[in-house]
């Protein structure tokens, strides 16, 4: 240490202006260029900053982005491709694989009688495939041709077992055909406590505007003829769910509400399960599939709800968490067991 401190104490007295002047323009620049603080790694920085810019050539004018691709392509295409060091002739070399055929051993071997060795000889193809079905080989067939050859007493199989890499033919489903319901006139009918008006289904109407089923939840609270409500599929969120919670306080006749594949989250849920518990002619539930998960604690309110509530007998959602669940499986067996009893009674 003490070497190096000696040979820097002949640095010490140099005036470094004077060096400076005795520097060409061209010596002046190259020292600029180095005394830069340059990281090109930074990635906070652009990329302008992260390196000097070394280029003396005056600009040209602006970016021309298409001109630019042109160019990369044309200079792309005048490329000579580099030959390759074998030329691809075709010559195929050596000999192909030919697979061995198989003795098969002598314990394996099965010896039928002439009769049927005969009739197996000139079988077609489907008659083979029901012979597989009936000796119980539904692996060399479809389902289809398994079953048709099990249930039926014909040949019914005319494909053969080669048939078995071709899809099946099914009908094609149509889709349900949109909901008829009219809401004005449902509206109207729930306010005027229609008797004949037991059943409001509005499901996968998508564009109900919220002032509408909001009154249309006003209306249920004194209405005494409708048993069902089921708003499933109907895009309701957590507004309509405090409107469904206030309609439960005051109706006394719903026996089944079903608010499935909805947006209602954890604290319409929440609200909706606590009016639940001032109902005592609710009998069905359903609030399974909603957008989001609703939590642990809304499942343990469900299970509390079911055991507080034995008027409902029937509970739809598919619980995640093995607490509540078990928990709403014993109360759901109770609820049932108790509304049995009174049947009989």
């Amino acid at each position: 240490m003490s070497s190096y401190l000696k040979e820097l104490e002949k640095y010490r007295d140099i005036d470094e202006d004077e060096i400076l002047k005795t520097l060409s323009p061209e010596e002046l620049e190259q020292l600029d260029c180095e005394l830069q603080e340059m990281d090109p790694e930074n990635m906070l920085l652009p990329a302008g900053l992260r390196q000097r810019d070394q280029t003396k050539k005056s600009p040209t004018g602006p970016l021309d982005r298409e001109a630019l691709l042109q160019y990369l392509e044309q200079q792309a295409l005048e490329v000579k491709e580099r030959d390759d060091l074998v030329p691809f002739t075709g010559e195929k070399k050596g000999k192909p694989y030919i697979q061995p055929k198989r003795e098969i051993p002598v314990e394996e071997q099965v010896t039928l009688e002439p009769e049927l060795e005969e009739a197996l000889a000139h079988a077609t193809d489907a008659e083979m495939c029901d012979i597989a079905a009936i000796l119980g080989m539904y692996t060399l067939m479809s389902n289809k041709q398994y079953y048709d050859a099990i249930c039926s007493g014909e040949i019914c199989n005319t494909e053969g077992i080669s048939s078995v890499v071709q899809p099946d033919k099914y009908k094609p489903v149509p889709d349900e055909p949109p909901n008829p319901t009219n809401i004005e006139e449902i509206l109207k009918s729930v306010r005027s406590n229609d008797k004949e008006v037991e059943e409001v289904n509005l499901n996968n109407i998508q564009d109900i505007p919220i002032a509408m089923l909001t009154e249309l939840c006003e209306a249920m609270k004194t209405n005494t003829h409708v048993r069902s409500f089921s708003l499933v599929a109907t895009r309701s969120g957590d507004p309509i769910a405090n409107a469904v919670a206030d309609m439960l306080r005051e109706n006394r006749s719903l026996q089944s509400l079903n608010i499935e594949s909805n947006f209602i989250s954890s604290t319409g849920l929440m609200a909706v399960l606590k009016a639940v518990r001032e109902n005592a002619t609710l009998t069905e539930l359903r609030v399974d599939n909603q957008r989001q998960w609703p939590g642990d604690a809304v499942e343990m309110e469900m299970a509390t709800v079911l055991e507080q509530c034995p008027s409902i007998v029937r509970f739809g959602y598919h619980f995640t968490q093995q607490g509540p669940r078990a928990r709403a499986a014993q109360a759901m067996t109770r609820n049932n067991e108790l509304r049995r009893q009174q049947k009989k009674r």
